[in-house]
């Protein structure tokens, strides 16, 4: 039997991923923890027409731009996490699970007039069955914004590049944004973000990369599925109509099943997915802007930086909840794909 080989056109990744090792990041947005509690059901509850979930096991693990901060962690990269908890037992056990996955919690501030973001998700196996959120969707407060910027001012001359991670729990308001990309376009630092489709496009005025999945771009493009109804293409339509709203150069906008496409400048690009199986997607979205950014930072191009990413993606959405996709598992997973198809 032959040997298989790593096919040569995958090397250029496995290569690259040694080049994410320290590389400084900061990420800025809401963290929050996703409890997951997952069991059996066998029955319909006797006191209404609703499953009756008989509890296996439960696990915390860190969610939003945490999530972001750990699977940067895990790529070897440094994360620098600017945001804000509440001042309960919640921010207690965030700040351990921060601890744990080796994400510094330095620049953590607490609110003490909003719980710490919480969202608990109900499984049966592989599907959910409700999910439950503790949190309080209000902007900061200007002292706590000023404080904010005054850390990642501080941060931005020992960092590479700059996440932008928002779920709209409260932490980005325009004024916010604005204020962060200034700061970061005065150090002469790029600008990644991870949007939230209940903004406009040009909320994110400013930013050098945007990454949306293809319902969130319809949104912040101000097109609607009408409009698109008669569109020869409707994801070149809709990447060209995002990318002028936020000015953006860059825009990788995720696709699922059919990988990504990358608008820069005036070129545009497909990205093969590389997930064999999916249980789960939650949480791929951050791996996927970590290992981008990471990439970039570590001086790939942006191609290279998005295949990287897009088989970073297929490791996590082949298990349950947030999960970091560490470089060992990178490096695997690529192989695995290389040595299918070439001997």
């Amino acid at each position: 039997m032959k040997t298989p080989k790593t096919s040569k056109s995958l090397l250029p990744l496995i290569e690259s991923i040694p080049k994410l090792a320290g590389r400084q990041v900061l990420v800025v947005g809401d963290v929050g923890i996703d409890e997951y509690v997952m069991g059996e059901v066998r029955r319909i509850s006797p006191e209404a027409p609703v499953p009756v979930l008989e509890v296996e096991k439960s696990e915390h693990r860190l969610g939003l731009a945490g999530n972001v901060a750990q699977n940067l962690t895990a790529l070897g990269a440094q994360p620098h996490l600017v945001s804000i908890v509440g001042k309960d037992a919640s921010a207690e056990h965030l700040i351990s699970l921060c601890h744990q996955q080796g994400v510094s919690t330095e620049h953590l501030l607490q609110d003490p007039d909003r719980p710490t973001t919480s969202k608990v998700r109900i499984m049966a196996k592989h599907h959910h069955l409700v999910r439950v959120d503790y949190e309080k969707r209000k902007y900061l407060s200007a002292d706590l914004g000023i404080k904010l910027l005054k850390k990642i001012e501080n941060l931005l001359p020992s960092v590479e590049i700059v996440i932008v991670e928002d779920y709209a729990k409260g932490v980005f308001s325009p004024i916010f944004f604005k204020e962060v990309v200034q700061l970061a376009k005065k150090a002469n630092r790029r600008v990644f973000v991870d949007p939230h489709r209940s903004n406009p496009g040009d909320f994110y005025s400013g930013a050098d990369l945007l990454k949306p999945n293809f319902d969130e771009a319809v949104a912040l493009s101000g097109l609607t599925y009408d409009d698109l109804r008669d569109s020869a293409d409707k994801v070149v339509e809709v990447g060209r109509a995002l990318q002028k709203k936020v000015g953006a150069h860059d825009i990788v906008m995720t696709r699922g099943k059919d990988g990504m496409t990358i608008f820069s400048g005036d070129s545009i690009t497909q990205v093969p997915t590389y997930a064999r199986q999916v249980f789960d997607v939650t949480g791929a979205g951050d791996t996927v802007i970590a290992t981008l950014a990471a990439g970039v930072a570590a001086g790939l191009p942006l191609e290279r930086a998005c295949q990287l990413a897009n088989f970073a993606a297929g490791v996590v959405v082949g298990q349950i909840g947030c999960v970091p996709c560490t470089a060992q598992e990178l490096l695997a997973y690529i192989e695995s794909f290389s040595s299918e198809t070439t001997y």
